[in-house]
């Protein structure tokens, strides 16, 4: 059964993450989510909010990032939305080539694309909706 969708807002500075961390937390333990999913959950959605806020928001405070999930009975859904102009999401290094593996960036995306079962860009690419889907218990 589906159920309304809940949102909150986040400043991007670093702090908010401790707040992420418990937000997804408090949902795995609502929702009954398996230890298994609650890993990729919360390591796709703190990247999700980092690259939210370094790179979307440029890690200005006085910008916001808006979070919201729903939920039903086989899926967990997440967007993250940040005040950016976006970006291109078609156009991304692969982390995995041997000139990127010492960079100390570039995972995000593509950690959350082996993470969350869907993963879709919308709003040229300020807003990530990840979509995990939750095998009966």
């Amino acid at each position: 059964m589906a159920e309304e969708e809940k949102k909150i807002r986040i400043t991007s500075q670093a702090e908010s993450m401790a707040f992420v961390e418990k937000l997804v937390n408090t949902i795995c333990e609502t929702y009954n989510i398996s230890e298994d999913h609650y890993g990729n959950i919360l390591v796709a959605i703190t990247e999700a909010v980092n690259n939210a806020i370094q790179h979307g928001n440029k890690a200005n405070p006085n910008k916001n990032i808006d979070i919201s999930y729903l939920s039903d009975d086989h899926h967990l859904r997440f967007s993250v939305k940040d005040e950016g102009e976006g970006f291109n999401y078609t156009q991304l290094p692969d982390p995995t080539n041997p000139e990127n593996i010492e960079k100390p960036n570039g995972r995000g995306v593509f950690l959350m694309k082996h993470l969350a079962d869907k993963v879709e860009f919308e709003d040229n690419g300020s807003k990530v909706v990840l979509d995990f889907k939750l095998s009966a218990n």
